[in-house]
């Protein structure tokens, strides 16, 4: 029964990131339809921002954390303007290749400054946060990818439902037409959508480096296993992805305690083959009907 609890509170500590880093890629594609395959090295650059400030420069960690968040909100902006909006009304396959583009470009640049070693963070998290349950030990770094995982899902769901850029933003992902016969100013929300997208995928890369350690090849792999997430819980759904980012969580976890840990890696692209077969759309996605 330990053993059981031990993966359940490990599964739903990892879940709650893979969601968190999941709801910057529905974020982007419901505002603009774009797959972003640049989400990984997105997470990387934030997790090796965060080491530079915080072990490199010696900034104290709160500090470090706010510069890395900034940093990678303004890059989001900078992604949107000089290489997005350029192509706004091209054929939405070169759109996704620029993001292509920009995926093997980041990782180039890191692999350059960094190289493939494996960097690790200063000791920072509170040993009070580790807890003790009979048998069940959960390290302080799961407690932490836990909370971080519900304060930013919190945040970003009163963000969306109360806040009117929140609001801007789901009426352009629901008919982008419609809200600009409104007056609502869909670049920016564009804009808007990809430097919060930059922002979660920074605090999931940190959050990650805390656990496994940073290494550009690991960090931006993590990346591809956004899309089973969002497939599970559909592509335009952000409950969905939260769902979703659970789920694949779990699966892992259970599968790597009970069944093997080589087979862990691949649960996530067995239920994205499952899912593409019996229901397209996810759990939650809506399915489009074109009439000609």
């Amino acid at each position: 029964m330990e053993f059981f609890l031990q993966i359940l509170i490990n599964g739903l500590s990892i879940g709650f990131l893979y969601a968190l880093a999941a709801l910057g890629f529905v974020m982007i594609f419901k505002s603009s339809s774009v797959l972003n395959f640049a989400h990984g090295e997105l997470m990387a650059l934030g997790a090796f921002l965060f080491l530079v400030l915080s072990t490199w420069a010696r900034l104290p960690i709160v500090l470090a954390l706010l510069l890395t968040l900034i940093g990678s909100f303004s890059l989001g902006f900078v992604i949107e303007r000089f290489f997005l909006r350029p192509l706004i009304g091209e054929a939405l396959i070169e759109v996704i290749m620029l993001t292509v583009g920009l995926a093997i470009m980041f990782k180039g640049l890191m692999l350059f400054i960094f190289g493939g070693d494996i960097h690790s963070y200063p000791e920072f998290l509170p040993k009070a946060l580790a807890f003790h349950w009979g048998a069940v030990e959960v390290p302080g770094v799961y407690v932490a990818s836990f909370l971080a995982g519900l304060i930013f899902l919190a945040l970003f769901g009163f963000f969306f439902k109360y806040s009117s850029q929140g609001i801007y933003m789901r009426s352009v992902a629901d008919n982008q037409r419609a809200a600009m016969s409104l007056g609502v100013h869909v670049r920016r929300v564009f804009a808007l959508s990809w430097a919060i997208a930059a922002l979660v995928c920074a605090m999931s890369g940190i959050v990650l480096g805390i656990i496994n350690g940073i290494n550009v090849h690991e960090v931006s792999s993590i990346g591809l296993k956004v899309f089973p997430v969002v497939i599970l819980g559909g592509l335009d759904s952000i409950g969905g992805a939260i769902l979703g980012g659970i789920i694949i969580g779990l699966l892992e976890t259970f599968t790597g305690g009970y069944i093997s840990t080589a087979l862990r890696e691949v649960v996530p692209y067995i239920v994205l083959i499952i899912i593409l077969l019996i229901k397209p759309y996810g759990l939650f996605g809506l399915a489009e009907i074109e009439r000609v």
